[in-house]
């Protein structure tokens, strides 16, 4: 069932969802997540990129920070990596043909309204523009999903894949899509990350080890209104659950 990134399922049809280097280095990536303890199962290679839980793309830097001893967490989940503090203001710059599908943009433009107005410490704004801190490319795949993938050198990941057949969905779907992505890119596990239950069922543990799937303080271990579980239903909302919000406040 994988299809680029990862499977998100919407109304029991399956939509392609939640993102390149020679083969060494994929080679190297895949032989990190191992030793940092993700199951081989959960682990994929496509086109010379490698993805965890079904869900995001794992980079060689990203993957050798796996394995260097982190300083602990006083921090729904989050991965080992966070955004810095130095990053402010990130600028979310669609391409051209992201451009031409009216509900994408109308969707980036409600999913950055969804960060901002919770008055986080990061910012986003659809660019190009100046002043950025960091930049985060939106660009299009097939399929009706998204991937993307999580921070690294305390960065957000640098581009979310949205799908293009979200344009015949409404635009709160293009919304809970780009929004659960950008997510991803700022360090958001998978709500049910250890069952994948809102995928239809008890399916596999995405994994907790490495990357890391920590608990943030304040929120449940699971969350059935999270916009942040695996999958989703054709008539999602785009808006946070009270525990989302939660845990963005307490990270950033």
């Amino acid at each position: 069932m994988f299809k680029r990134t990862a499977i998100l399922v919407v109304s029991g049809a399956v939509l392609a969802g939640c993102g390149a280097g020679p083969e060494a280095e994929s080679q190297e990536v895949v032989s990190n997540l191992l030793e940092a303890g993700f199951p081989a199962g959960d682990i994929q290679v496509h086109d010379g990129q490698v993805f965890v839980g079904n869900d995001a793309h794992v980079t060689l830097e990203a993957s050798r920070e796996l394995l260097q001893p982190g300083e602990g967490s006083k921090e729904h989940h989050r991965t080992t990596n966070l955004v810095s503090t130095s990053v402010t203001r990130i600028c979310i710059n669609p391409t051209s043909t992201f451009n031409s599908y009216s509900r994408l943009i109308q969707g980036l433009d409600m999913a950055i309204q969804n960060y901002n107005v919770l008055g986080l410490r990061i910012t986003f704004v659809r660019g190009p523009t100046a002043g950025c801190s960091a930049n985060i490319t939106a660009q299009t795949m097939s399929g009706a999903g998204g991937s993307s993938g999580f921070p690294s050198g305390g960065m957000p990941y640098g581009t979310i894949n949205i799908g293009t057949g979200l344009q015949s969905y409404s635009v709160d779907l293009s919304e809970h899509v780009i929004t659960h992505e950008l997510g991803h890119a700022i360090g958001i596990r998978h709500t049910d990350y250890y069952n994948r239950l809102s995928c239809g069922g008890i399916g596999t543990n995405e994994g907790t080890a490495g990357v890391g799937a920590i608990l943030i303080p304040g929120t449940p271990s699971s969350d059935p209104d999270s916009l942040f579980n695996a999958c989703f239903s054709s008539t999602a909302s785009g808006e946070f659950s009270q525990y989302d919000v939660i845990a963005l406040n307490y990270l950033y």
